[in-house]
């Protein structure tokens, strides 16, 4: 069997320190908000639905270099991120991390964040690859004058592996001393991985499952060490390298958001459905007086739903949403099929009376042809209690 040649890099893509590996796994391989990255694995057991089979039932491996750190250090570094995020960073103890969003002057998202508390004088704030340069300069831009703050990008320092799945824990655990179950959701600590010291280990993810994201020395030989080592620990489970396809439908199904897609500049936190981690009463910050506006004049005119196709038909990012006389209300934000619940599903910006009514919808599938959809709540998938 002939090996796919894998087309050049375009030289203008960044490239994590497991670019080589990738290929050399003969993933295919994308630009993703400037990153030449995986979207998934060719191969027996490969592919997007075994990447994402594997996550669900067993583990999986995710290479997520790409992602942004920004840390806040110093006496004024509480102050700083507390005025620049929408959740209250006061709370987090040593150790601990939440999730919080950056936010426009009109409570829109600039991007989703998390917030790790490192110490009361020191939090690292995770972003989103694509967002990462315009998020840094947005912070500097609204955080970069309270005294007493340090604010730097460490993101050429760190390669951030994520494992993912019920198998997670087992595997990761034969690669170090530090008692992972002790991890609690949201929490982190450090400890050696591989024999490599000082390995920060959070107990977080984007694929609605248990595991890991492990944030590590950037230099290539380390990274491929651990990838390495991590795929051999998980063989007896099943472990499959991942990429960003099954990265994209795992959090689908688990009802988590998108940037660009269910969070963006022109879409609020209330219409988002994201206001469990809003804290109004938290003080000032960036967005709240817009979002208290919001809340004051009966709340926010378009919701976002979730949808379980009822006809056949998939419902595709940006496919137009109507009531069942046919007019357009919506567009749909995410849908692909569930290749875990082996349906079609969705996520869909709507008016909000749409939303409290809870009634069936068109997608238009295809032009002048529409399929039936009905609203279901989320997660679509909720992982078994262990």
């Amino acid at each position: 069997m002939t090996t796919p040649v894998q087309p050049p890099i375009a030289p203008e893509l960044k490239k994590t320190a497991l670019n080589a590996t990738h290929r050399a796994l003969r993933a295919k391989m994308v630009d993703f908000g400037g990153w030449d990255m995986p979207v998934e694995y060719r191969g027996p057991g490969g592919g997007l639905i075994g990447e994402h089979l594997a996550v669900r039932t067993a583990v999986g491996l995710f290479d997520v270099s790409h992602m942004g750190e920004i840390q806040f250090r110093g006496p004024g570094a509480l102050a700083a991120v507390q005025h620049i995020t929408m959740n209250d960073a006061s709370r987090l103890k040593d150790g601990q991390a939440h999730y919080s969003a950056l936010l426009t002057p009109q409570g829109t998202f600039v991007d989703d964040i998390l917030v790790h508390r490192l110490s009361p004088n020191d939090y690292l704030l995770v972003v989103n690859a694509g967002t990462k340069d315009k998020d840094y300069a947005w912070i500097r831009r609204h955080a970069g004058s309270f005294p007493s703050v340090h604010i730097a990008d460490y993101s050429p320092y760190y390669s951030q592996l994520a494992l993912q799945g019920p198998r997670a824990l087992q595997t990761l655990q034969k690669l170090t001393k530090t008692d992972l179950s002790a991890i609690k959701n949201y929490w982190f600590t450090w400890g050696a991985v591989a024999g490599v010291p000082n390995v920060l280990i959070a107990r977080t993810g984007y694929s609605g499952e248990d595991g890991f994201e492990v944030y590590l020395p950037a230099d290539e030989p380390t990274t491929v060490k651990i990838w390495n080592e991590l795929l051999a620990a998980g063989e007896e489970f099943g472990i499959r390298p991942c990429g960003l396809g099954a990265r994209n439908t795992l959090r689908l199904e688990a009802g988590m958001s998108l940037y660009g897609h269910e969070i963006s500049d022109t879409i609020n936190v209330f219409e988002a459905n994201l206001d469990r981690w809003l804290k109004l009463d938290k003080g000032d910050f960036i967005g709240r007086q817009a979002l208290q506006e919001i809340q004051s004049a009966g709340g926010p005119k378009r919701k976002l739903i979730a949808l379980e196709m009822v006809d056949r038909g998939i419902a595709r990012d940006g496919y137009p949403v109507l009531n069942l006389a046919g007019q357009e209300i919506g567009v749909i934000t995410s849908g692909s099929p569930a290749p875990f619940l082996k349906t079609n599903i969705a996520f869909a910006l709507v008016p909000t009376v749409v939303a409290q009514s809870g009634e069936d919808v068109l997608v238009q599938v295809r032009q002048n042809q529409n399929a039936r959809a009905k609203q279901v709540p989320t997660p679509f998938y909720k992982r078994p209690k262990q």
